[in-house]
């Protein structure tokens, strides 16, 4: 499977997508437009390990919830991501069995190398 989770309006994405140069055989998914399914994102745990590797706690709403104030568990951050798509790190690449999760400059070193390799 190749896909890219993603949100549209954000430059970081776009631009990890620009440089990264995936395919026509990617599929693309906007997070804002459309859910990300519980499925989805227990086929993204498998892949990544755990939940807390697909949370982000930059997302706005981190703080205007009092997130920081509790200790979240697997299950909340679960629970997190499918209520508000903010909380899902991105972009998420999948390429094959392989996932790539975040815009660090090592990350997307990974995802430009998967890219040309598959």
């Amino acid at each position: 499977m190749k896909k890219i989770y993603h949100l549209a309006t954000c430059k970081t994405c776009q631009k990890i997508i620009a440089e990264t140069k995936p395919g026509k055989d990617f599929v693309f998914q906007n997070i804002k437009e459309e859910k990300i399914t519980p499925g989805q994102l227990d086929e993204m745990k498998n892949l990544s390990g755990s939940y807390d590797a697909l949370f982000t706690k930059r997302s706005m709403k981190f703080r205007a919830w009092k997130l920081q104030d509790k200790d979240l568990s697997e299950k909340d951050k679960r629970d997190l991501i499918l209520k508000e798509y903010t909380f899902l790190k991105r972009p998420v690449f999948i390429v094959g069995k392989n996932i790539f999760i975040g815009n660090a400059k090592v990350t997307v070193e990974n995802i430009r190398k998967a890219v040309k390799s598959k």
